[in-house]
């Protein structure tokens, strides 16, 4: 294990890495997560003419299936913790920073999220806890 596969780069690595090593509690995790921006590979499309230029409105992000069939969302805290395991995926050489909020918004029930697949510094969110990010986007919007 290196030192340089746990040092975190941004602020949200670093409430990552609290996360992982306990001193951040689940929920209080998830709350710092939906105020966060985080990297989504995106489709390339083939015939733009402009490498990573998209030509389609509609992004296409990266979703994979594991052994059990479960639908993986894969996320990256910045575009460099992508780039190892994006180069296995040649269609997704792109992608964007998004806040984490929308994209969890956008998302269909059933999904779990895989934050930095591969990585030590990578976690994976189950369904049930995507919901209950959703539910506390809810209660935020009905407070304001």
């Amino acid at each position: 294990m290196s030192d340089q596969a746990i040092e975190a780069k941004n602020e949200l690595e670093q409430k990552l890495l609290a996360a992982i090593n306990g001193e951040l509690p689940a929920d209080a995790f998830m709350q710092e997560l939906l105020t966060q921006q985080i990297f989504i590979p995106i489709k390339d499309d083939k015939d733009s003419g402009i490498k990573g230029f998209q030509l389609t409105t509609k992004a296409t992000p990266l979703v994979i299936q594991d052994e059990a069939g479960q639908t993986i969302l894969v996320l990256f805290t910045s575009p460099d913790r992508a780039k190892a395991f994006l180069a296995d995926v040649p269609d997704y050489s792109g992608g964007l920073l998004a806040d984490f909020a929308w994209i969890v918004e956008r998302m269909e029930p059933g999904f779990s999220i895989a934050v930095n697949p591969g990585l030590e510094l990578g976690m994976d969110i189950e369904p049930e806890n995507v919901t209950r990010m959703l539910e506390m986007l809810a209660a935020r919007a009905a407070k304001n």
